[in-house]
């Protein structure tokens, strides 16, 4: 699923790591998130668009294959 968490993170001038910590995840959860190689779970997405003040949908972008 294409994301747009990179952009996010970047309006907040937060490092990887320091997102994986407000998060409560490892820094390679945010990796793989952002490089499209993990859908996190529901309530994951939820706490990021939380984190953000974002709706989920503006965050991740949903694709039909």
């Amino acid at each position: 699923m294409k994301n747009n968490l990179k952009v996010y993170r970047a309006m907040k001038n937060l490092t990887q790591e320091e997102l994986a910590k407000e998060l409560g995840v490892t820094r390679q959860t945010i990796i793989a998130i952002e490089k499209d190689k993990y859908d996190p779970s529901l309530i994951l997405a939820f706490k990021m668009a939380n984190f953000f003040k974002a709706q989920i949908e503006d965050i991740f972008l949903y694709q039909e294959e």
